[in-house]
């Protein structure tokens, strides 16, 4: 009897589906902790201004606030590839997001930020394409009731990623310089690809190949049509409170990490180096163990029952550490600080990716619909990033972290009258590019 031949998996294999995704999103953390971490405590430690540095990853992340402009539609009127419906997208990503990461190999030093900002801008265009298609595979293969857990799956596979990068690179940087890092990040990151390479969308689909099938017969919406649909879907009451929620979070966040983190180096004397490992670890914790036990958590209880009490936590925590800062007790209470401003926003996040895909989920243009919420938290990000450093005059850094605190308690408040935030009604389902 002859021997059957090895089949690949695919993502109607559970287990493969959070290998699969878990890897993905390594991927993108381990560029994310170079850059955003390990870089970035690089460049504070060698004297460059807090302005110059948010300028610097404010560049890098425009793509990620035109996402759904760029890739939504994309991707969501994705028709039949051989290779599968979005997992084309998703090797077509991988393989620009390497090219585009070479590029720092051109790159003379870790003081030219300008070009290692259009490096990272490169490489941001092609990463939000990935993350776009990625979405698209989990609303399209993940059953409802596990959306919690893969949503810890996501973020314990980036956080691992950054706080791996962040720790190597940080001693990287300082031992061996930028050139060596640069090249350890791309061999590091090549081998993180490997999985997604290696699994298939659906049985029957190719492992390689860029033409379509010959008996495709999804239909596809037309692109006005499915613009229309698409805007009238975010023009619900409860899709824009759910985008002011997005926003307010991320650039009051953004307004005040990275200014402590500069000011932990630059005024308080802090090892850049250093900083970066305690970074890595608070992440890793709470990235790890912390995201799945709020990914169960939101499974069972559902999301918005676990968000509420994370974001009234949140506000505590922030709350306190302003008070820490206006004490003057930065010095001795830096690691505590840090720790409270640290820990629970990552797992915010957890907690409220799944009510966003329930909020997206089977509706025409549903990764379209999510990346728009996305990019409303990355354009907070980025928003809150570029204007720290021109209002650190005028707003202290205790008063960045009250800002935080009270944020975070307007959005528990949101949060906790459900009809405000999510829509009403069933939702169309099967319908094309859905």
């Amino acid at each position: 009897m002859p021997r059957p031949r090895f089949a690949l998996p695919t993502l109607k294999d559970r287990r493969a589906r959070y290998g699969v995704f878990f890897a993905t999103y390594f991927y993108q953390g381990l560029v994310a902790g170079f850059s955003l971490t390990a870089l970035a405590n690089h460049l504070a430690g060698q004297g460059v201004p807090a302005s110059e540095v948010g300028l610097h990853f404010a560049l890098a992340g425009l793509p990620w606030t035109l996402q759904p402009i760029l890739w939504g539609p994309l991707v969501d009127r994705a028709g039949g590839a051989r290779m599968g419906r979005r997992r084309v997208w998703v090797a077509l990503a991988f393989l620009g997001s390497q090219i585009a990461l070479t590029g720092l190999l051109l790159v003379p030093g870790a003081e030219a930020l300008g070009p290692i900002g259009i490096v990272f801008l490169l490489h941001s265009l092609f990463a939000s394409l990935l993350d776009t298609a990625c979405d698209r595979l989990i609303m399209d293969h993940v059953p409802e009731g596990e959306l919690g857990r893969m949503s810890a799956c996501t973020r314990a596979g980036f956080i691992a990623g950054t706080s791996l990068s962040a720790a190597l690179f940080a001693w990287t940087l300082s031992v061996w310089g930028f050139g060596a890092s640069v090249r350890g990040l791309i061999g590091v990151s090549l081998l993180a690809t490997l999985p997604v390479l290696l699994i298939r969308e659906a049985p029957g689909d190719a492992l390689v190949s860029l033409r379509r099938r010959t008996s495709a017969h999804s239909r596809v919406w037309p692109f006005r049509r499915f613009l229309k649909r698409l805007g009238l879907g975010l023009r619900r009451p409860s899709a824009l409170r759910l985008l002011a929620l997005c926003f307010g979070i991320d650039a009051s966040l953004g307004l005040f990490e990275l200014r402590f983190g500069v000011d932990l180096v630059q005024a308080q004397g802090w090892d850049p180096a250093g900083l970066s490992r305690l970074q890595a670890a608070l992440a890793l914790a709470s990235g790890t163990v912390g995201a799945l036990v709020v990914g169960f958590w939101s499974d069972r209880a559902g999301p918005l029952a676990s968000l509420w009490s994370l974001l009234a936590v949140g506000s505590a925590c922030f709350a306190v550490a302003a008070g820490l800062i206006a004490g003057g007790l930065v010095g001795p209470a830096g690691p505590l600080v840090l720790g409270l401003t640290t820990v629970l926003p990552g797992l915010v996040i957890v907690a409220l990716v799944p009510a966003l895909m329930r909020a997206s989920r089977g509706r025409a243009g549903a990764a379209t619909q999510f990346e728009v919420f996305m990019a409303a938290m990355n354009l907070g990000s980025v928003a809150g990033g570029a204007a720290s450093g021109p209002l650190a005059p005028v707003l202290p850094l205790a008063f960045a972290a009250g800002l935080v605190a009270l944020v975070f308690l307007g959005s528990a408040v949101l949060v906790r009258r459900p009809a405000l935030i999510l829509p009403r009604g069933p939702v169309s389902r099967g319908s094309p590019a859905s």
